[in-house]
């Protein structure tokens, strides 16, 4: 282990607050770069309570934030990259904003982190990049065609070519993570795994959750905590290559709507369907067994034990701010 930090950006946000987590328990030090755009200082409590173990923030943006000050004066080895606009929706109503942050964000850390000397850059970008998918296709393998349907996914998708570039050019060691839909505690309700988020809000309020279209679209479903074991594993392996993070299992919107208020143990109440929104892919789901041979990676958590934290974890929050 180097004494150099890591730098995560996008550090207080879902993902990047466990992942932070795992790496202080490690014994890393750890710069988090966050703008507080979706993040929370509230989602580091937990690392920053584990003592002093050289956990430092920066308030700072990627796209306008002075990167290379900040990296020349930390020297980070490593650069975990998940700072991104991550709303499908958005990126079809404002495809420039999405390609500010995602792209030129991307590029702004990028470029500062071969002027300091980082060995590699672990980039999270998204199943969106390899669009729809025939049946027969799925679970979706890393060498099908690119053909995102999104902004969004295009977003993500032009990145790769560019850490490509950066490896070949300045050797800048990669490795991207095609994350399928990561759910867990703390996560938002607009990211792609964002429906656990919604479905367990609206259950433990008694309320109708919204679904947008028929619900018979899939989603591979995959728990955040096996989602950070693969960004730690890709510190060590996986140089130069693209990997889907994913259980390679399909469920519906409807089944897992369902799923959610059995193991919430509430009356089961109908959607609210919606009209879908453009650019969404029917059918995903990844196969996961490069990640296997290159990371000695696999998912290890059942989507029932996963959703049962979800519900615990808006439980006790709701708990939380009755008292408070």
């Amino acid at each position: 282990m180097t004494s150099s930090p890591i730098l995560v950006t996008g550090g207080a946000g879902f993902i990047g607050s466990h992942l932070v987590e795992r790496l202080v328990d490690a014994g890393y030090e750890v710069d988090v770069v966050d703008n507080l755009s979706t993040g929370s200082l509230a989602n580091l409590r937990t690392a920053r309570g584990k003592g002093d173990r050289g956990l430092r923030f920066h308030r700072l943006d990627i796209v306008d934030g002075d990167l290379d000050a900040l990296m020349m004066r930390r020297q980070p080895w490593a650069v975990i990259h998940l700072a991104a606009q991550v709303n499908v929706r958005e990126s079809m109503l404002d495809p420039v904003g999405d390609l500010v942050t995602n792209v030129v964000g991307s590029l702004r850390v990028l470029e500062a982190a071969r002027h300091s000397g980082v060995s590699k850059v672990i980039f999270a970008t998204s199943a969106g990049i390899y669009g729809a998918i025939t049946s027969t296709d799925l679970p979706v393998r890393e060498d099908v065609a690119h053909l995102p349907d999104s902004f969004y996914g295009l977003s993500k998708d032009t990145v790769l070519a560019y850490l490509r570039l950066y490896r070949v050019n300045f050797d800048l060691d990669y490795t991207a993570l095609v994350l399928a839909n990561v759910y867990g505690p703390r996560q938002g309700i607009l990211g792609e795994g964002g429906v656990v988020a919604k479905f367990a809000q609206a259950i433990i309020s008694g309320e109708q959750a919204s679904i947008l279209g028929d619900g018979s679209q899939t989603r591979d479903f995959v728990y955040v905590d096996d989602v950070v074991d693969a960004f730690y594993r890709s510190l060590e392996h996986g140089s130069g290559l693209t990997l889907n993070i994913a259980t390679g299992i399909e469920t519906s919107i409807n089944t897992l709507h369902k799923e959610m208020y059995r193991i919430a143990g509430s009356e089961y109440r109908q959607p609210v369907y919606c009209q879908p929104i453009p650019g969404e892919i029917m059918r995903s789901s990844l196969d996961a067994r490069r990640a296997g041979w290159y990371l000695r990676w696999h998912a290890s958590t059942t989507l029932e034990r996963g959703l049962e934290r979800v519900v615990e974890w808006y439980e006790d929050l709701d708990s939380q701010t009755a008292r408070s």
